[in-house]
């Protein structure tokens, strides 16, 4: 029995309704991704209000807590000095950020191929990873020098071990059907790492690229303060001795900001190749 066709009236009404949920989920969506963008700005703007609102109750000297309004005075009165010291830093970062993620994605891979390897230096690579950094950054200065070579060996190794663990993790992350799968089509090693494993291993990455973002600008600043005579780190010293709480507090500022900038980058370049990934997560 052959259901009844719909009427050319009855067509138009579901298109008209299909369209109507569509416009309906479109603006549900874009109110929800304000929402995501306001609520934290709105948070910020309170506790910057409620701080300044302390700062004057409370009588709070200058150069214990300084007001956000003399934080941001200083910002504008020192930006050049500022961003003159985020320079080298930014560099530090970024340079140690790339070595130390290449050095574990080459690591990762060899040790998804060769166990025994794993086996043998995965604990050393925990045990190295346990040592605060501000026990192993004095060695790499007197090993490496006061210059550029220490600190991005020191925000090199803030990033190895979250990215070494996740893309070893990432490149398992294989189900025995999709290997079988591949074996059917008779696919070479490489095409099963590049089309496979490597696709796989990409969410776990990403992930470990955006703490290692963050990490990387904490390992170059960390260098800096044990020998250095610019950069935030130093500027952080310099400010903090000389009791300009102001600059202290802006430095900070600008040094947070890089490392959200940073964090920010990786964030969409995460979007951007993982559209896929995306989609099944949302």
């Amino acid at each position: 029995m052959t259901a009844p066709a719909m009427s050319q009236t009855e067509v138009s009404e579901t298109y008209v309704s299909d369209e109507a949920a569509r416009a309906e989920y479109v603006a549900a969506a874009r109110s929800a991704a304000w929402r995501r963008r306001l609520l934290p700005v709105g948070a910020a703007i309170l506790l910057l209000v409620l701080w300044e609102l302390a700062v004057l109750v409370f009588q709070v000297r200058p150069f214990i807590a300084p007001a956000p309004t003399a934080v941001a005075a200083t910002l504008y009165a020192k930006f050049g000095l500022l961003i003159g010291n985020l320079a080298p830093t930014a560099t530090e970062a970024v340079s140690g950020f790339v070595i130390g993620n290449v050095a574990a994605i080459v690591i990762a891979t060899g040790f998804v191929y060769q166990r025994t390897a794993e086996e043998a230096f995965f604990p050393i690579a925990v045990m190295v990873h346990t040592i605060p950094v501000m026990a192993y950054a004095p060695i790499l200065v007197l090993m490496l020098g006061n210059g550029l070579s220490a600190k991005v060996a020191i925000a090199a190794l803030i990033c190895f071990f979250p990215t070494l663990v996740n893309m070893t993790r990432g490149l398992r992350a294989v189900t025995s059907q999709q290997m079988e799968l591949m074996r059917i089509l008779s696919a070479s090693p490489s095409e099963i790492f590049f089309k496979l494993r490597l696709k796989c291993s990409l969410p776990y990455l990403f992930a470990a690229l955006k703490i290692a973002a963050a990490t990387s600008v904490i390992g170059a600043i960390v260098g800096e303060w044990i020998g250095a005579t610019t950069g935030i780190g130093a500027l952080i010293i310099q400010a903090t001795y000389n009791f300009d709480s102001p600059l202290l507090y802006a430095t900070i500022v600008v040094g947070s900001a890089f490392s959200a900038a940073f964090f920010g980058v990786i964030s969409w370049l995460e979007s951007h190749f993982l559209k896929w990934n995306v989609a099944q997560s949302g």
